[in-house]
């Protein structure tokens, strides 16, 4: 499974920019707790034969229409995730409720430490849901399109490397990946990794050594890898390993399944699957109208009071591996070594006036006063739902303005007039890019624009107003862009926390091209063969934290709780952090007690 961009930064809130300027004057208070919910809901009496036959309606929360592209490989976006995930995500293994990968899968994993190798062993009755084999080399040709150089896939990085042969293929020196053998041909249903080392995260799903899911090398092996987000076989003609296959979809609207007689589990109960695409706006009114059973990825923190009883529903939830985060443009990406290169001297390049606009910005009274413990101020970048990793203690960035005066004050920054000006004098003009969303939503945005020039510092939006999801994300994704000085986003993490993928000086997610040998070592270290102690891993883990939050590269926004109404006729219906819908047991095993929604 993959580390992909969440479309939400601060989940809509129902209330003007001038009341939230308002909340800031008064004193800080403790970051609320979020609340709990139960995991699951099962509706009470047996499934019917017409309920099973009919459909199961899911609703897809976002202000954008999906991108569309249905390889998993290849997608850089939470809701391309959401709504092929009745596919089943291309997921090679199976794991536990701790996140381990354990048999009884689309394929088991044995590691050897000695050997230094990890067999992966594809079950005999998989098939692809145009009935082909999935075979060994499906299993390496996923590692082809991620190192390929010409590729669209974001998800090389320097754990990459770890694999045998695949830098040398990366940067062309090899036309194949010499780490990678197939003891039964390339047809055949097994598949040996070699690794210079082995690492404590190889055991956990989400892994990014590992690469967790499968491509159809027969279905797309005349497509170039360059052009393999846009060809036909992704975008209109897909196969998938799952309990159901693509029917129908509405490019960026919508998709509607049927059960996929391939599939290796046991087939789905439910006939007939819709996702459809419904802004965050829309969103309550659609459930309280009965548009819906559930939704993919929650809903908004605002919405909260909105549906929390409406009528044939139950709310069900769980602490979601998502979070929401700052980030600074700092350099740039360097497409003849394919690593980020920080400037020397930046705009942003000083990190006491990144501290002073975290510090300037109270999250704690706005989630507190408004989003009821569904929503609360993240400290760090490591989520709370890894319980052993995250950095509790730490404080991050409570609102205090003063303070922030006082660190531009240190920094050299002075006034001029109405703004601060550089240190060394020159004009500061700070641009801020943010994503479209709900009206709530971007009154949060003018809250921090607000509180920033309150501050004294010139901030105004790109373009003079929020982004389209998209067209933010392919100006962040450029190599060099100078449109955007901070930005606002969010990461859907898996279910294992290194944060290489996007923060280590190779990632293509590093949108803010944050480098130091520091964070380098550190990253490292979660992985390195002392950290198959968990006592280090565990201690380095909160020392990388610690270092983020003092060089405030990126900067922790936002902790959720993952929740969605579910109708009172869905029968097994369980919501996890880990966006349990990715996983092909959840869709096979909901059943329905009626035909339409209650």
């Amino acid at each position: 499974m993959l580390k992909v961009k969440k479309w939400s930064a601060l989940c809509a809130i129902g209330i003007s920019a001038l009341t939230l300027a308002a909340c800031s004057s008064s004193k800080n208070t403790a970051a609320p707790k979020s609340i709990s919910m139960p995991t699951t809901y099962s509706a009470t009496g047996k499934a019917t034969k017409s309920g099973n036959d009919s459909t199961v309606d899911a609703a897809e929360v976002t202000d954008a229409p999906f991108e569309g592209i249905t390889l998993a490989v290849l997608q850089d976006n939470v809701e391309d995730s959401d709504v092929y995930s009745p596919g089943g995500g291309d997921a090679l293994f199976k794991s536990n409720k701790n996140f381990k990968i354990v048999n009884g899968g689309l394929a088991n994993l044995k590691l050897d430490r000695s050997a230094k190798t990890a067999t992966i062993t594809i079950r005999k009755n998989a098939r692809w849901s145009n009935g082909n084999q999935v075979t060994a080399k499906d299993v390496e040709y996923a590692y082809e399109i991620i190192a390929n150089k010409n590729t669209s896939a974001q998800q090389y990085s320097s754990d990459s490397t770890n694999l045998k042969g695949l830098a040398a293929y990366h940067t062309g020196k090899a036309k194949t990946i010499s780490g990678i053998t197939y003891p039964n041909g390339q047809n055949g249903k097994q598949v040996v990794l070699h690794f210079k080392r082995l690492s404590p995260a190889m055991q956990y799903s989400g892994n990014t050594f590992i690469w967790g899911t499968v491509v159809p090398y027969a279905h797309i092996k005349n497509v170039k890898i360059s052009k393999l987000s846009s060809s036909p076989a992704i975008r209109k003609h897909p196969v998938f390993v799952g309990p159901y296959k693509l029917y129908h979809q509405v490019d960026g609207e919508s998709t509607n399944w049927i059960p996929n007689q391939y599939y290796w589990g046991k087939q789905p109960k439910v006939k007939h699957v819709n996702i459809q695409v419904v802004s965050t706006t829309n969103a309550a009114a659609a459930f309280k109208a009965k548009k819906y059973d559930f939704a993919l990825g929650g809903l908004p923190a605002s919405q909260y009071k909105s549906v929390k009883k409406v009528s044939g529903y139950s709310l069900v939830g769980a602490p979601s591996l998502s979070y929401g985060y700052f980030g600074f443009n700092l350099g740039y990406f360097d497409t003849k070594t394919n690593q980020n290169v920080m400037y020397k001297h930046s705009k942003m390049g000083n990190k006491n006036l990144r501290k002073a606009m975290m510090y300037a910005l109270d999250l704690d009274k706005v989630n507190q006063k408004m989003l009821n413990g569904v929503q609360w101020r993240a400290n760090t970048l490591i989520p709370p739902i890894f319980k052993a990793y995250a950095d509790t203690k730490n404080p991050g960035f409570p609102y205090n303005m003063k303070k922030a005066k006082q660190l531009l004050k240190s920094a050299g920054y002075k006034k001029k007039g109405k703004w601060y000006v550089q240190p060394n004098g020159k004009k500061l003009t700070i641009s801020y890019g943010v994503m479209q969303a709900s009206t709530a939503a971007e009154s949060i945005d003018q809250y921090q624009v607000q509180q920033w020039r309150k501050l004294g510092l010139n901030v105004k939006f790109t373009n003079g107003r929020p982004m389209e999801m998209n067209s933010f994300y392919s100006v962040l994704s450029q190599p060099k862009q100078n449109k955007i000085d901070v930005f606002s986003g969010g990461w859907s993490l898996t279910s294992e926390p290194t944060p290489t993928q996007f923060y280590s000086k190779d990632a293509s997610y590093n949108m803010g091209h944050f480098v130091s040998k520091k964070n380098t070592q550190l990253l490292n270290s979660l992985n390195n063969n002392k950290a198959w102690n968990q006592k280090y891993r565990v201690q380095q883990f909160k020392k990388w934290q610690r270092y983020m939050n003092d060089e405030a590269a990126y900067t922790p926004q936002s902790f959720i709780l993952n929740y969605t109404p579910v109708n009172h006729r869905v029968k097994n219906f369980k919501q996890a952090a880990y966006n349990n819908y990715m996983i092909p047991q959840f869709w096979q095993n909901l059943q329905l007690t009626s035909a339409d929604q209650k």
